[in-house]
């Protein structure tokens, strides 16, 4: 008797379907899964591209595929195989929402993976599955509930959608859903202590990398077409750039630090603010970096070294316990932890990380931390407030229960300094006032909160 053979099948939608699985069943994050795995792989750039869409967009989408694979399946989700799961899971987002994609062939690779993983049976259910859905899918309907609509059509929590519902209205709120499933652009910050934005260009362009400047910074350039991951290019390993949204860059210029002075940057991370700010006062002064976490404290000094940043000392802390006695600037940034709802559609999985419980503790956390910061902010200095989300009691309620329980600090406008960014005029006067919200896509950028405070 003939053994039968595996048949060939494309090396992405395998791996999209183990790394769907690690996210969604054992709790890895998608972009450090994923990242792994191209490291490791010897995938064309076309696949590493599919690889990277097949798994940001189910694990992003997941709500709305499983709940269009309940309609098809005789039990429910939670009594599948998880494996089997992961397969339909990936190969129905190509389905619904890769439209370059043959039916046939994401099909035929998917009842393969199911085989040559689990066997005959399971690829008989991923066959009978996927052809049913495909000569019904025009026909499914969805809920008439607007929360339960809004929350399975565009993939969100219920509570969340609730929320934005409540406080955003409809309209504004079925705007920032799509946003947040919308593919992210790359921009880059320029290190204008090693080029200027023109020629990071045409740098790039020597590397085949098409790039064009953002109108929204001056230290912007935004990505146009890239064959080969941006990081891997010699730009980057030369320090030419920074992967940092414009969003971002807003930090720097509005604390404004001048070039020979000390900066503390509290929550640094890996060093996306702090690095700027280095570059910002022209590699001059000190900018001391506080992190808990030792891991990204090891990025920070890679990405120090890379940009040729000699500014830059880090200390790994919990920021509570930091002296104020001994550790005191007069300009202070403070990138405190949050939900990321401003970051939606660039972190695949944030959506499902956090509920609102969560949410409730990071507020008493924020609370904890800008309190203790401003303890280290010296006579008429300033303390910078950042937040990559849109949650207003993370944001606005944090900054006005700070300053009713001290006040000798009041907020700080800061429109003079964003004369480059085309802020309406609603934003142009919550920035004079000393507060502002980019709200998610507006501007074409990520979401940021930021509140300027100055020490009487």
């Amino acid at each position: 008797m003939a053994i039968k053979k595996d048949k060939a099948v494309n090396k992405a939608r395998i791996m999209a379907a183990e790394i769907v699985y690690e996210v969604m069943e054992r709790g890895a994050f998608a972009n450090l899964a994923l990242a792994k795995a191209l490291r490791n792989s010897d995938l064309s750039a076309a696949d590493r591209h599919l690889l990277t869409e097949i798994v940001n967009g189910t694990v992003r989408m997941i709500k709305h595929l499983d709940w269009v694979l309940e309609l098809f399946l005789h039990s429910p989700i939670k009594k599948q195989n998880p494996y089997l799961l992961s397969i339909l899971r990936t190969a129905l987002y190509q389905l619904m929402f890769l439209a370059k994609v043959p039916d046939y062939a994401l099909v035929n690779d998917a009842v393969e993976i199911s085989r040559q993983k689990m066997g005959a049976k399971m690829a008989g259910v991923s066959n009978a599955v996927l052809r049913n859905i495909i000569r019904k899918l025009d026909k499914i309907k969805y809920p008439d509930d607007p929360v339960s609509f809004y929350s399975i059509y565009y993939s969100h929590p219920d509570w969340l959608v609730k929320l934005w519902l409540d406080t955003l209205g409809t309209q504004a709120c079925e705007t920032l859903l799509a946003y947040n499933n919308s593919r992210s652009r790359v921009v880059l910050r320029c290190n204008p202590l090693k080029c200027s934005r023109e020629e990071l260009i045409d740098k790039l362009e020597e590397e085949g990398v098409k790039a064009q400047l953002s109108p929204l910074t001056p230290w912007g350039i935004v990505v146009e077409d890239n064959p080969q991951p941006i990081a891997e290019t010699a730009s980057f390993k030369k320090g030419y750039f920074y992967i940092q949204n414009e969003a971002s860059m807003l930090a720097a210029a509005i604390l404004n630090p001048p070039a020979g002075e000390r900066v503390l940057d509290l929550c640094c991370g890996v060093g996306g603010k702090t690095t700027h700010l280095a570059e910002y006062m022209n590699n001059q002064g000190e900018v001391l970096a506080v992190e808990f976490y030792a891991q990204k404290l090891e990025l920070l000094r890679q990405n120090c070294q890379r940009l040729g940043l000699g500014i830059v000392k880090d200390l790994e802390k919990d920021i509570r316990t930091l002296n104020s006695k001994e550790v005191k600037a007069r300009y202070l940034l403070l990138d405190a932890p949050c939900s990321g709802w401003g970051v939606l559609n660039r972190r695949a999985d944030a959506r499902w990380r956090k509920n609102q419980e969560e949410i409730n503790e990071l507020t008493q956390l924020q609370a904890q931390f800008i309190s203790h910061a401003a303890t280290m902010v010296e006579k008429q200095g300033y303390l910078l407030y950042a937040t990559c989300t849109i949650n207003q009691a993370e944001n606005e309620e944090i900054i006005e229960g700070f300053l009713e329980e001290n006040q000798h600090f009041v907020l700080e406008g800061f429109l003079s300094k964003l004369s480059f960014f085309p802020l309406d005029k609603p934003d142009k006067a919550s920035a004079n006032r000393g507060m502002l919200t980019l709200m998610p896509g507006k501007y074409g950028t990520d979401g940021m909160f930021y509140a300027l405070l100055r020490r009487k």
